[in-house]
């Protein structure tokens, strides 16, 4: 994607600040501790999601014109173990997401708008996950995208794991907005999205817990948990994302125990952090923070929280180059 205020911010704090990797209790689950994506194809990792047939193994694509390729990659060795290349799909344009259905198949998420949410419609593939870890060829099936109220540019694609329902969040300055496709998606028609709820965050991707009571979504300095609610979202509170030079995916590991992040750029890492309520959607945050996803909270957390902890993170870095500089003209 063409790079945000935020990423800009990320990108200056990169090289003067280390976040550390936020402590689980889930140490059992897969790829519960992170990992690193060693292959050297993978520089622009844009979507994660746990394999629901292959244990540890997570994959991740690439955005822009990379092509119709999908990875699997071991998070026990951050090697890639299998490349599926699409079919079907004609040529990939903007691929930001991926996600699991109730079925078992992998729904790709081909709906990105690097023109600010111009094109008339997107695209969404959806493909079996393979049974066998090895480079491959696998026919997708290509769904027509549009939205009732105009062209968005998007990163998150959702497939809740009970209903099998697929959602989109729009990104948004002021905040996305959260979209529900048809109960059933059609290959020979167009699929209209449509608004649902609203979504406090500038939104690069987003995942239901497995268990479908939690909805978790990240941009480049922040995230928030919703209680799914029946679709009826209402915000939980704030995830401890950790700082990364573009924060692009997230995915519930497996078990619903750990959150995890992943970036962009060559061996980017994928980091651990909590989930509220377990990943069970209980109603309780981080912080015992409530409130609705329109920001009707009680905390007035109707702002974006991503421009916010991107504004102190930024001020902190200029405090640390300040002081830099002093203690460079002392010398």
């Amino acid at each position: 994607m063409r790079r945000s205020l935020a990423f800009l911010f990320g990108a200056l704090l990169a090289g003067v600040l280390v976040a550390p990797a936020v402590a689980t209790d889930n140490d059992g689950a897969e790829g519960a501790d992170g990992f690193t994506i060693k292959d050297p194809r993978i520089t622009e990792s844009s979507g994660l999601v746990a394999s629901r047939a292959h244990p540890g193994v997570y994959w991740t694509h690439n955005d822009s014109d990379d092509g119709a390729f999908l990875y699997a990659v071991d998070s026990k060795t951050g090697e890639t173990v299998a490349t599926v290349t699409m079919t079907g799909v004609g040529s990939p344009r903007d691929v930001e997401a991926i996600s699991m259905g109730p079925n078992g198949h992998l729904y790709v998420g081909d709906i990105g708008d690097n023109l600010g949410g111009t094109w008339d419609h997107v695209w969404i593939y959806e493909l079996p996950e393979p049974k066998q870890l090895k480079n491959q060829t696998v026919r997708a099936t290509q769904y027509d995208v549009k939205y009732a109220d105009g062209a968005r540019d998007a990163e998150a694609l959702m497939v809740h794991p009970k209903t099998g329902r697929v959602y989109i969040v729009s990104k948004n300055e002021d905040g996305g907005g959260l979209y529900e496709g048809p109960a059933k998606l059609s290959s020979s028609g167009t699929n209209t999205f449509k608004r649902v709820g609203a979504i406090d965050l500038w939104v690069t991707d987003g995942a239901f817990s497995p268990d479908g009571k939690q909805l978790a979504v990240r941009g480049y300095f922040g995230g928030l948990a919703y209680d799914w609610n029946g679709g009826k979202v209402k915000k939980e509170g704030r995830l401890s994302v950790p700082l990364q030079g573009q924060g692009e995916s997230m995915a519930y590991t497996p078990d619903g125990s750990t959150l995890l992040y992943g970036s962009e750029g060559s061996g980017s890492s994928v980091e651990p952090g909590n989930v509220p309520g377990g990943g069970g959607g209980d109603g309780k945050s981080p912080s015992g923070e409530g409130g609705s996803a329109d920001g009707a909270g009680g905390d007035g957390d109707g702002m974006n929280a991503d421009i916010k902890m991107g504004a102190v993170a930024l001020a902190v870095a200029l405090a640390v180059i300040y002081g830099l500089k002093r203690l460079l003209r002392r010398d």
